[in-house]
């Protein structure tokens, strides 16, 4: 009997449970045999009824997992792991250790200030994410008042009978109760990857429970054939259960990962040789080693960007907001950032480009003509609940079971290397083994193949119909194996249509503006994907197929990916090395698909994309989960992703460029300043104003042409930036100082206040002009709440020191009406130099060759 074949309702009611939340051990399952495993779960041979499931899952519980979920307590953990954090520790410390109770007090107050509204914005983000996870739902399918029913398999419990087919993640640990060349990977569980084959015998349990074949566990995958089990354990009381609390969840760092690590590197080392260089200026002037350390230490905190996690964190968390509106289900945050910077996207054409609403339209002998027989054996060799084919089939079937064939005898179930499925059937003319699959595949094992077949074959591939092979030859066994499959009589084809998306064309439009490259890697035959390609507008070139991939070595791959959009009848190995052979010319891919065959594919690329109704083991592989196969949507993405990054950019080119120029005033004024140039405790709130003015960055607008193609990290380019603007800003400081030294002869306090109402001023406003490349104000304007946070900041600054309270706690004193009026001059003319120095530095650079590549390999940051 075929094993997903539906059974009848049982007429007598279940045995009797074991006693309830008792749950029987593997090993002694294993033992026994199928009949008896389900009297002793007290199910039946059609599961459990609806009513009795509903009772056991009170008792047993949800056959969920154990999850961190959403911890405030590990949010917190991570801001206390910065080691900025620990700068700021150091530094309040030594102002303690030298008397300045004042000093620590006040750092302290700061940190707080930092990790709290570092800790609010990431905590909110993970909740979020946490809802849109639960958007996402797995289903088994389970025998349940005597019918197969898709069900959440959170509400699986013992005595269920569940269905095994290819690319099925295990619901649960089960006892097999039949299987047709069922084989599972367990290899999350041992860590083997060499597939186990099953069997529904008893068996006498070995050393390890993980050893027993007559078992499916949880989290293991159905990598080839079929089974039907029976629930046995559910939940935290799996084996996977068991060690899933051991178990990591290390995932590979993404691009913008990697980028964001070079930064901080380089950012680590420039910082480093600032403070210990303020530090020995300082020393050797006979200043306090104590207070030229906490000087130096401060210098460090103002010089990095401390609220960057934070930054990017809010940033991820309003783009994955933004893409739940559209039922785009981001997995991991992270992600978004290298959706962005996607250059090609590798995807197969169900459901992509057409509808995937197959429909069987005729069954056609060798010679073209309707042949009702072609079709009765593409029946027998169908299942009911099988692949979108099948189904189509089955739905176009005639009414009554005069004309249906009977149950197969036996089954080859289908395989992505065989590319084709066998069963063995009684018919009016005898016993026949029929196959039926890829065209290809299925001639290369027949006898012979008249000519005219090859002609029509070749008329239905191109008029862009989907063909299925069907062939057979009689068989005398009772039993099939894959050496079976030769010596076949071609008996003709099943046509199938797929309807083109109304909307696939201007969704390919769209993402080549963006630079985005399509590449359909399809199991279909070749001319079928290049007839759809046509439609929609996509140039398919010339077809590679998998024979073709087979002859090539790494480097032939390489020179042939980078030109050839379809790929034809690939494998999912193939899918793979096409990938790696698109990212080895350093473009970053992403792959969309939702099948078995597509794990591999969607674990290897840069942003793996699945959708909701993708088995369950593609929708773990996945990144990002589209609850709408929608190709368009995926353009949305590929914006957001650069929005994000290029606010992210903004933020980093402006604290980075701010704080180094500062910091460079610093080690200039310590030469000829008999004083420190800002207090610590200055220094540090100066930073912080001038965060918290920054953290409305993830709102602001983007200029669309900065939009247009992927933008990567370049550490290079941020140190350029550093470079060429932190010394622009160091002029107007020492501006600053002579206009305090030698026009208002001030002393430390005025000296302090003049200075930090300037540098916080300068700073701040300077991010209307930075945050563009079009002229500032009238063709390129900042968001509300970022032009309000930041005049807002601005004008807090100045005010500060005229509030007594406030003033004398951070040593300030009240300024010149006279000052105020320099300061608004040397505003207005630092951010005209600013505006001069964006156009010069970010100028097009003359090509060498009309053929220069169209995707830049620098980024466009500040956008």
């Amino acid at each position: 009997m075929a094993v997903a074949e539906q059974k009848p309702a049982a007429e007598a009611a279940p045995a009797s449970a074991p006693a309830d939340g008792a749950e029987l051990d593997l090993a002694s399952v294993a033992a026994l045999s199928a009949a008896d495993v389900v009297a002793r779960l007290g199910s039946s041979d059609t599961g459990l009824s609806g009513a009795e499931a509903t009772r056991r899952l009170g008792v047993y519980g949800r056959n969920d997992l154990p999850t961190h979920g959403v911890s405030a307590w590990q949010v917190l953990a991570r801001q206390l792991h910065s080691p900025i954090l620990l700068l700021l520790l150091v530094t309040a410390a030594v102002s303690g250790a030298v008397g300045d109770v004042t000093d620590a007090v006040i750092i302290g107050a700061i940190m707080a200030m930092s990790i709290g509204l570092s800790f609010f914005n990431e905590y909110r983000s993970e909740q979020a994410v946490q809802e849109l996870h639960s958007a996402i739902t797995h289903t088994a399918s389970v025998d349940r008042d005597g019918r197969p029913t898709d069900v959440d398999v959170s509400r699986l419990v013992p005595g269920d009978v569940v269905y095994l087919n290819v690319g099925d993640k295990v619901p649960a640990d089960l006892r097999l109760l039949e299987v047709n060349g069922l084989e599972c990977d367990e290899s999350a569980l041992t860590g083997e990857s060499q597939a186990v084959e099953k069997t529904a015998d008893a068996e006498q349990p070995g050393d390890s429970p993980l050893d027993l074949r007559s078992c499916a566990f949880m989290g293991t995958v159905v990598s080839a054939g079929a089974g039907r089990g029976i629930v046995v354990r559910t939940g935290r009381r799996t084996a996977f259960g068991d060690i899933a609390g051991h178990l990591g969840d290390v995932q590979e760092e993404t691009e913008f990962q990697k980028g964001l690590e070079g930064f901080s590197k380089m950012l680590g080392s420039v910082t480093a040789v600032m403070a210990i260089s303020i530090f020995a200026i300082n020393v050797l002037l006979g200043r306090s080693i104590l207070q030229s350390a906490l000087f130096s230490l401060s210098i460090a905190v103002g010089l990095t960007p401390s609220l960057l996690p934070a930054i990017v964190t809010v940033s991820l968390a309003t783009g994955s907001r933004q893409l739940s509106k559209k039922r785009v289900v981001v997995k991991r945050l992270i992600s978004i950032e290298d959706l962005g910077n996607v250059q090609v996207l590798c995807t197969d054409k169900t459901g992509t480009l057409t509808l995937g609403q197959i429909s069987f339209t005729q069954a056609l002998d060798i010679s073209g003509k309707r042949d009702d027989h072609v079709r009765y054996l593409g029946l027998a060799d169908s299942d009911k609940a099988g692949n979108d084919l099948d189904r189509a089939l089955w739905a176009a079937a005639p009414s009554g079971n005069g004309n249906l064939p009977s149950s197969p005898l036996d089954r080859l179930p289908f395989d992505y290397e065989r590319q084709l499925a066998s069963v063995l059937v009684d018919t009016p003319q005898g016993r026949l083994l029929v196959s039926k699959g890829a065209p290809e595949r299925v001639i290369a094992r027949c006898s012979t193949v008249p000519a005219q077949a090859e002609a029509v074959l070749d008329r239905l591939f191109g008029d862009g119909m989907r063909v299925v092979a069907v062939a057979s030859r009689g068989f005398a066994g009772d039993h099939l194996g894959k050496d079976d499959e030769r010596g076949l009589t071609l008996d003709g084809f099943l046509c199938f249509t797929d309807p083109v998306k109304p909307d696939a064309g201007a969704s390919i439009a769209e993402l080549a503006k963006l630079g985005v490259a399509v590449k359909i890697l399809t199991g279909d035959n070749g001319r079928v994907a290049a007839h759809l390609c046509g439609e929609v507008g996509l140039d398919p070139g010339t077809v590679v197929t998998s024979q073709d991939i087979d002859k090539l070595d790494d480097d032939g791959l390489r020179s042939l990916a980078s030109k050839t959009t379809i790929f034809s009848r690939v494998t999912p190995e193939q899918k793979s090395r096409i990938i790696r052979a698109l990212q080895a010319l350093d473009m970053d891919v992403a792959y969309m698909g939702d099948g078995v065959n597509d794990v591999i594919a969607l674990h290897d690329a840069d942003v793996g994309i699945s959708v909701d109704d993708a088995v369950d083991v593609a929708k773990d592989a996945g990144d990002v989960v589209l609850l709408d196969k929608d190709l368009g949507v995926l353009a949305d993405g590929v914006m957001e992703g650069r929005h994000i990054f290029a606010n992210t950019m903004k933020y980093i080119l402006m604290a980075t460029s701010s704080n180094f120029g500062n910091m460079f005033s610093v080690a200039g004024a310590s030469f000829f300043l008999s004083f420190l140039p800002m207090l610590p405790k200055q220094i540090l709130l100066n930073n912080f104003l001038y965060d918290v003015s920054e953290m409305t960055i993830p709102t602001d607008n983007v200029d669309r042409e900065l939009l247009a193609r992927p933008a990567r990290w370049d550490v290079g380019m941020i140190r350029r930036f550093m470079a060429f603007f932190g010394p622009v800003s160091s002029i107007f400081d020492f501006i600053t100082f002579a206009v305090m030294l030698r026009i208002f002869h001030a002393g430390p306090a005025l000296f302090h206040s003049g200075w930090f109402v300037e540098s916080l001023t300068t700073q701040t406003l300077v991010v209307f002009v930075i945050r563009t490349r079009r002229f500032p104000f009238y063709k390129s304007r900042a968001s509300g709440p970022l032009a309000i946070a930041t005049l807002a900041v601005a004008a807090f600054g100045i005010a500060l020191p005229y509030i007594p309270p406030l003033a004398h706690l951070f040593g300030f004193t009240p300024l010149p009406a006279e000052f105020l009026g320099i300061l608004g001059a040397m505003t207005f003319a630092y951010l005209g130099l600013v505006q001069l120095g964006v156009a010069r530095f970010f100028k097009p650079k003359a090509t060498a060759s009309p053929a220069a590549p169209a995707t830049p390999t620098v980024p466009q940051p500040a956008s």
